[in-house]
């Protein structure tokens, strides 16, 4: 699955900004600037959400603040009938493409795709009827760790493992958006790696390539990070991706820490 050069994975998430052609020139971009594959999410609103318009579904801060919940996936999610195109793309542009499952249904959806292997987020990653659906694929998994204490991250790897699981990487992570340098506590990774002897690597949603740098160095070997189009203006991830080339630059900045 991953080889001995870090393991760069370009984020499409929401910056398609609802347009299939979109999420075609993302995956163009992330295999021309070098990255060794694409990632989706895979969800609906009402998968996520219930569609309330109550102070307790709306966000109060931060990059989406003043958002209800629904609004927020319904405009960020990308459409399950874009997914069998989207997946041909990718094959035809010789670029791996996988996803992130947030419930059960998205997993046997994806199953039908073959899907290579799966991505749990740090908000799932605690879901353990997910991750019990996830390891009886056999497939490789990725799981990011924002917000988790190492007690959570035992138990969901020893569940991982125990339902079938045989290759587990695990993503230290930062759950904010966009993450400050202030944030990190990269020693983590050393820690992850020692206490539970797999891969580690990054989420990164830090605006500064000087993580990935460093993380490089303390042992990580897989880098998720979120892309979007050289000239674009909008995207409710915008903030924290790489945009066009800067997504080469990062392949170049990983390789050359890597030496």
């Amino acid at each position: 699955m991953f080889h001995k050069k870090p393991y760069l994975i370009a984020e499409i998430s929401a910056n398609h900004n609802g347009y299939l052609k979109n999420a075609k020139k993302l995956i163009s971009l992330a295999k021309k600037n070098g990255a060794d594959a694409v990632k989706l999410q895979t969800y609906t609103p009402d998968t996520m959400t219930l569609n309330f318009r109550s102070k307790y579904f709306r966000i109060n801060k931060g990059l989406w603040k003043d958002y209800y919940l629904w609004d927020l996936y319904k405009k960020g999610h990308t459409p399950w009938n874009w997914h069998k195109e989207l997946f041909k793309f990718a094959k035809k542009n010789k670029i791996e493409i996988f996803s992130t499952p947030f419930d059960e249904t998205a997993v046997d959806f994806l199953e039908q795709l073959k899907c290579p292997f799966y991505k749990v987020s740090s908000f799932e990653m605690t879901d353990l009827p997910l991750i019990k659906k996830i390891a009886s694929t056999k497939k490789p998994m990725i799981i990011s760790t924002g917000m988790s204490t190492l007690k959570e991250i035992k138990l969901t790897i020893d569940t991982a493992k125990k339902y079938g699981a045989k290759k587990i990487t695990l993503l230290y992570c930062v759950s904010n958006y966009p993450s400050n340098i202030d944030d990190f506590n990269l020693n983590n990774i050393k820690i992850l790696k020692k206490k539970f002897k797999c891969d580690v690597g990054l989420s990164d949603h830090s605006k500064d390539n000087i993580i990935a740098g460093i993380a490089v160095s303390l042992g990580a070997t897989v880098f998720e990070k979120h892309i979007a189009l050289p000239k674009q203006k909008k995207g409710l991830d915008l903030e924290f991706s790489l945009r066009g080339k800067e997504i080469n630059q990062y392949r170049k900045l990983l390789d050359n820490s890597f030496k």
